[in-house]
């Protein structure tokens, strides 16, 4: 098996491998710009062969390999075999075996699945220990020998500190994470993830696997990562990169639909009314309205001749075109290709030679007709229409009034869109033509879409898979779901099949078994959630004034390792972070002061949930809120109030839950 020297002997071959394909990579840049047959080609070739090189430049400083498999008799393909398991492949020399197995292929596999009940082949497991990037110890799990012990390493590694952004987790994936990462790409899967089961990070390596399984369709149709807000998006950016992939769009939802500036914001009620599905209807009876029945004949002048189409028959032309179900805009065109067809049958049947100069003369001349029949329109035109008056069903009166403009804008042009119309304008803009589709989406947080913002996803995603990640209990806004079936009906995957994980390896089992306490009032059926971690802290502290508590709480908490959140209600932000800047702590390191409202898939080893009353009452969804709050803890939670815990909230006598052993 080799002792820790002749591992460390082997980490020096690896980065002589990865040495060796850099230069590879580099070297066929220079050659690539003499191979392509044509310019177009050679592009294509050129930008291929420099994303490679600069990947591999660019290759992180973490270990090149985590885990190692010896194969014995029991393997029909491999017996007697050892392959080295890491983030990438790394080619051997001379054309010889590779020296490390990327995590996705399908021989490591057994890495994850392999136990003492099933080696599938596995005589040896071994795992590694890294500080640094260097190579400081391993364990074995003799497998066909029935030796599987609970791995110090794997603990260490899932309860590492948390500084910056969020890492992979190759070395640690459980089997019911590796089930969800190596589904089939046709599949789309609903994680229903409470705290700290690492749905987000098994959405984000399962894209990792498709786009290694099936480079070449993903390729062309993409793939999209959609996350609740920016700062989400920074905490996760570095994941997929540290994989090795790098062509995936990542994004809000809010930024994937940014058409128009926003410089408005709505009511309550007319947000809610804007992300109600009814909309739909509404929009697609205001834009289709714009078809007008023919009450003339099209002529349209060809030298000293006239073509004449009849009204009868641009009648049947229209009818026959929105029953076809074609976007709106290509509605238009299918109509203006009718009347030219009709032109061209009358010139040709007169001798007239159609040619395609010809034919394009013809079809500008129908415009004029065009544009009353069936004219173009852009989505803002529409949705001014729509605010600016009233209608009928499926709204009531109240909710026409809800939405509507107060004081209607005088153009267009001068309209002050809000964050619900970006929706609104995206479902118009689908109505008039077909949006680009993503051969898989990955929507993160999808218990707080609204109806109006599935069916957008929905489009992105119709002829490709979805991977919908969200926890029931964690939905904080009004339209928030409570069923995972129904809302993946809204994206268009009725078939999609729902899982759920619901061992916690990031947070600690005090801190869980605290925040179940709230799932009977949250009103939504999810199964509560068991920590794989005994360590961690919890100590829940009345003040009696918020912000000094909170000073002593974060100081204190400074005297570890790892990051630091304060996560307080909205309106108590600014007063917490003032107080604790002129107790001479810097806000900004590795401490941060957030809002609840912005804590949502975020992490901290050190959580200090400042007045959580607060945040209970400051929305109709507060203690769904709350239960967000609680959860970023991985390490310590510091519950720090000086009013009265949310009576939800089940602690022990004198406010004290039992602790783990202490981070």
């Amino acid at each position: 098996m080799g002792t820790l020297d002749d591992e460390r002997q082997y980490v020096e071959r690896c980065k002589a491998g990865l040495r060796r394909m850099l230069e590879g990579a580099r070297n066929n840049v220079i050659v690539g710009e003499t191979v392509a047959g044509d310019r177009y080609s050679a592009e294509r070739l050129g930008r291929h062969l420099k994303s490679l090189a600069k990947e591999l430049s660019e290759e992180p400083d973490g270990p090149p390999f985590f885990g190692r498999l010896d194969f014995g008799p029991g393997s029909a393909e491999h017996a007697g075999r050892a392959y080295y398991i890491g983030r990438r492949h790394i080619t051997g020399e001379g054309g010889g075996p590779p020296v490390v197995i990327d995590w996705r292929a399908p021989l490591s596999r057994a890495f994850y699945r392999a136990s003492a009940r099933d080696p599938q082949g596995v005589a040896v497991r071994r795992r590694f220990g890294w500080s640094d990037g260097t190579l400081t110890s391993f364990e074995d799990e003799r497998l066909e020998q029935g030796e599987q012990a609970e791995s110090k390493i794997l603990a260490a590694e899932i309860e590492r500190p948390r500084v910056g952004p969020m890492r992979d987790i190759v070395a640690t994936i459980q089997p019911e994470q590796d089930d969800l990462v190596r589904a089939e790409l046709d599949a789309s899967l609903c994680v229903q993830g409470a705290p700290g089961t690492g749905k987000t990070a098994v959405g984000l390596h399962r894209a990792a696997y498709l786009l290694y399984a099936h480079r070449q369709r993903l390729r062309r149709s993409g793939v999209l990562v959609l996350g609740p807000n920016r700062a989400f998006l920074g905490y996760i950016s570095a994941v997929l990169p540290a994989l090795g992939e790098v062509d995936v769009e990542q994004t809000t939802l809010e930024r994937l639909l940014a058409g128009v500036p926003v410089t408005a914001a709505d009511t309550e009620a007319a947000a809610a009314v804007k992300h109600d599905a009814r909309m739909a209807q509404v929009l697609r009876t205001a834009l289709y309205a714009r078809i007008t029945k023919p009450a003339e004949p099209v002529v349209v002048p060809d030298g000293s001749s006239r073509w004449r189409v009849h009204e009868n028959e641009l009648r049947r032309y229209v009818d026959d075109t929105r029953r076809e179900s074609l976007p709106y805009g290509v509605g238009r065109e299918r109509v203006r290709a009718r009347i030219v067809e009709s032109i061209r049958r009358q010139a040709e049947a007169r001798g007239r030679t159609a040619n395609a100069a010809w034919l394009r003369g013809i079809g500008r001349g129908v415009t004029p007709f065009l544009d009353v029949l069936w004219p173009a329109v852009k989505p803002e035109e529409v949705l001014y229409e729509v605010l600016s008056g009233s209608g009928g069903a499926p709204l009531t009166p109240a909710e026409w009034a809800a939405i509507t403009w107060g004081k209607v804008p005088r153009s267009v042009k001068s309209a002050a869109w809000t964050p619900a119309d970006l929706v609104l304008l995206d479902e118009l803009a689908a109505l008039i033509e077909r949006p680009r589709g993503y051969g898989h989406v990955i929507v993160d947080e999808a218990q707080d879409l609204s109806p109006m913002e599935c069916r957008a996803v929905a489009r992105r995603s119709e002829h490709g898979s979805l991977t919908v990640l969200g926890d029931l209990a964690q939905g904080t806004t009004p339209w928030a779901a409570t069923s995972w079936p129904e809302r993946m009906s809204l994206l268009g995957k009725p078939d999609g099949q729902v899982i759920a994980l619901t061992t916690g390896f990031r947070v600690p089992s005090a801190v869980v078994e605290l925040a179940n306490t709230l799932l009977a009032a949250l009103a939504v059926e999810v199964p509560a959630t068991r920590s794989y971690r005994s360590d961690g802290r919890l100590r829940v502290t009345p003040v009696n004034a918020l912000e000094k508590g909170v000073v002593a709480a974060a100081r204190e908490a400074l005297r570890f390792e790892g990051s630091i959140g304060v996560i307080a209600a909205d309106t108590a932000v600014e007063a917490i972070t003032s107080a604790l800047w002129d107790a001479g702590l810097d806000v900004g390191g590795r401490l941060s002061v957030l809002p609840a409202s912005l804590a949502k898939g975020l992490e901290f080893d050190h959580v200090i949930a400042a007045e959580p009353a607060a945040i209970a009452s400051a929305e109709r969804r507060g203690l769904n809120r709350l239960y967000v709050v609680l959860t970023r803890a991985v390490s310590r939670l510091d519950v720090v109030h000086a009013e009265p815990l949310p009576p939800q909230l089940s602690l022990p006598a004198q406010g004290q839950v039992p602790a783990g052993a202490s981070g």
